[in-house]
């Protein structure tokens, strides 16, 4: 006789990432009309702008939106570049499935990390206009591979409806989204204003974008120079659990555990591996794959124990304080720019991540609101826009909390513009949409410091720019009445007027055009 349990777990059944994800779209981003078709165009221009850089290329990314029908709300969306392209053979994983890639199981910077992205964005357009994805793409061999790929949900696995092989030149990846449900429009919202957002963070990209009113907009490249390609960097001992280290001993090839915490992990070295023995009780000669959970937690605790050297930031590749200035400088023409890199900084014990930041004041900077200014931030993580879900940021709580006044700045009436750019090998996003970062005590503190080094040149500059108004304020009176003076004077002295040019500058400090 079946128990009413019994008659529940009929209904059991196990579901596929991609099975989650597509009924839970909302959790990738894809929410509202706006904001999802600008989630499409990230998760594309940054698998772009990964693949070109890895490959050591300039990138040149073409961003093209296009009505299909009279309906406004049914578009195309087409990202091309001129990276490394793919082989053939995992067109299908990178496009039709999830949580695959070649970034998620390793330690470095890219603006991806779950291999979630791209994939989720095929996946959009599937289950908005039951439409595959049209991918084009070329290793520079001399074929160009085009394939429909589509999302096998309760699989997760790509599924090719087309394929076909032409001849050519072209090197570099297309990809084109037939997508239902969204809106294009001209806000801070949309594609237009993340392409923009996107060329401040990537001086060295260039980005071509068509709207689909055939409005081209080319955002030039700033620097010729490609960043250095991150190195992947080994965990750092404070930072792991019993557990990754169990994977890791589990994965090895070395023969000890001792050979893998040498060979896995940074800041490990013999005379380290003899100290973890002590503290532990462990035998570090013991193989890797009869360490047990119990001993696991031993070695943890002993790390916790020891003093290491900070971790490498080998794997981060900021901006540079050079670069933010002149991005900020082309984009906002200002009366003043600075910025600053700050050292590597670490958070949960052993995670790197550097803070940029850049400030732009007078000329087009700010943001426009009524008829004044207001400040305007620009928040990014490796470089990739965060423009939505700004409230639950730590950005925005960290310059929330900034008193602006000790910098002669109102938040509500400053021609200015703050540039936030954090770097790390793993951002803690507060969700899979990567919109906003999570509030770590240790990247709070560092933003903090980061926004008032800069507004410390900010304050300087508007002191210098107050005392520059007030000598021409008083040149001008004495322009004004010295001439009559001097000329009084010389009247009653029966002599010639006397040149007061000198004595003009030497009262004012700057040169004038007045006196006779």
């Amino acid at each position: 006789m079946k128990t009413l349990a019994d008659e529940l777990f009929e209904e059991f059944r196990e579901h596929s990432v991609s099975e989650f994800f597509r009924k839970n779209a909302a959790m990738l981003g894809y929410t509202g009309k706006v904001r999802s078709l600008t989630t499409v165009v990230h998760e594309g221009v940054t698998n772009s702008l990964d693949a070109c850089e890895e490959a050591g290329i300039l990138p040149e990314i073409k961003v093209e939106i296009k009505r299909v029908d009279e309906d406004p709300e049914h578009l195309k969306v087409a990202v091309e570049d001129n990276g490394p392209g793919i082989p053939e053979k995992y067109i299908p994983s990178v496009f039709g499935k999830m949580l695959a890639g070649t970034k998620l199981h390793r330690l470095l910077q890219q603006r991806g990390q779950q291999g979630i992205g791209i994939s989720g964005a095929v996946m959009f357009a599937q289950i908005t206009s039951g439409k595959p994805a049209l991918v084009r793409t070329s290793t520079g061999d001399g074929k160009i591979v085009e394939m429909e790929v589509s999302i096998n949900v309760d699989k997760n696995e790509g599924e090719v409806h087309s394929r076909r092989v032409m001849q050519g030149k072209w090197k570099g990846t297309r990809i084109e989204l037939e997508l239902k449900e969204v809106t294009y429009q001209r806000s801070r919202y949309s594609p237009f204003h993340y392409l923009k957002m996107t060329s401040i963070a990537n001086p060295h990209a260039k980005i071509i974008f068509e709207e689909p009113d055939g409005t081209k907009t080319v955002f030039e490249r700033v620097v010729k120079e490609v960043p250095p390609p991150p190195e992947p960097m080994p965990l750092y001992p404070k930072g792991l659990m019993a557990d990754d280290l169990l994977v890791l001993c589990r994965n090895s090839r070395s023969r000890t555990v001792g050979g893998v915490l040498i060979g896995e992990l940074s800041r490990m070295t013999k005379q380290k591996v003899e100290e973890v023995e002590r503290l532990s009780g462990v035998r570090m000669d013991k193989k890797p794959q009869e360490l047990t959970w119990e001993e696991a937690e031993r070695i943890i605790k002993a790390f916790k124990q020891m003093k290491f050297m900070a971790p490498s930031a080998s794997g981060l590749r900021p901006i540079g304080k050079e670069h933010i200035e002149k991005s900020l400088k082309q984009m906002y023409e200002p009366e003043f720019v600075a910025a600053v890199t700050r050292e590597p900084k670490f958070y949960r014990g052993g995670i790197p991540f550097v803070v940029e930041v850049g400030m732009a004041y007078g000329g087009k900077a700010g943001r426009e609101e009524g008829e004044g200014e207001r400040m305007e931030l620009l928040r990014f993580a490796n470089r990739a826009p965060l423009i939505f879900d700004q409230g639950g940021c730590v950005i925005t709580s960290a310059l929330r909390d900034i008193d602006w006044g000790r910098y002669g700045l109102d938040p509500e009436n400053s021609p200015l513009t703050i540039f936030v750019n954090l770097c790390s090998a793993y951002v803690p996003y507060t969700s899979a949409g990567k919109q906003s970062i999570a509030e770590e005590p240790e990247i709070y503190e560092e933003l903090r410091f980061a926004v008032m080094d800069v507004a410390r040149e900010v304050r300087s500059y508007l002191y210098r720019k107050t005392k520059q108004r007030e000598r021409e304020q008083r040149a001008g009176i004495f322009e004004k009445f010295l001439p009559i003076i001097a000329k009084k004077a010389s009247s009653l002295a029966e002599e010639e007027p006397p040149d007061i040019k000198p004595v003009l500058k030497k009262v004012t400090g700057i040169e004038l055009e007045g006196g006779e």
